[in-house]
């Protein structure tokens, strides 16, 4: 018989059967270091560091002026379903030069859910083709930043080239329950897959 649940959330409850990894990509600067953090019931692992004059030559900074900070290797989170279930979120670099971690962060992987900007939604298409190539299902979630333009699902759409059975979804990324609403359009539609 499991033992109870223990009262310290860092530790995973010995009721738990199963795991599911599912990871968030997504193009440099779309928010996918917030989207873990906000949903992870544990504090998350970052690999966040301070960008250096030698990436600022390598990582385009347009619409981000902001950006201090980039993931170097990968997030990580946890959100526990119910008591036999729980998801771990792998958060994957968004630059191409860090492309070899996402074959890694990826394998493995029940799903993705692709984060994109619609001030910069070219940037989403390596991405989306490399989770084709690799035949690993997803779901877009278009992240809500306050000054980008906003568009219906069907520009959306046809911008990123979707087909009509991917799921699309707009959410924030910093807000606890948009986040969750955008990761469960994803595990709802690998239900649909299985």
């Amino acid at each position: 018989m499991a033992s109870e649940p223990s009262a310290d959330s860092r530790y995973l409850r010995d009721s738990v059967q199963r795991a599911v990894k599912i990871a968030v990509v997504g193009p440099f600067g779309v928010g996918k270091t917030s989207l873990v953090s906000v949903l992870s019931e544990i504090e998350p692992l970052r690999t966040e560091e301070v960008m250096t004059q030698a990436s600022i030559a390598v990582d385009d900074l347009a619409g981000l002026n902001n950006k201090t900070t980039t993931t170097v290797a990968m997030d990580f989170g946890r959100l526990t379903l119910n008591d036999q279930l729980v998801l771990y979120l792998f958060g994957a670099p968004g630059q191409a030069r860090f492309q070899r971690l996402w074959h890694d962060l990826v394998h493995g992987a029940l799903g993705a859910l692709v984060l994109a900007d619609t001030r910069r939604l070219d940037q989403s298409f390596d991405v989306i083709d490399w989770l084709e190539e690799a035949r690993v299902p997803y779901a877009i979630a278009v992240n809500d930043f306050p000054d980008a333009p906003t568009y219906d699902s069907h520009q959306l759409r046809a911008a990123l080239d979707l087909l009509p059975g991917t799921p699309l979804t707009v959410c924030d990324a910093r807000n606890r329950h948009s986040a969750r609403d955008a990761l469960v359009t994803l595990v709802t539609h690998l239900h649909t897959l299985s």
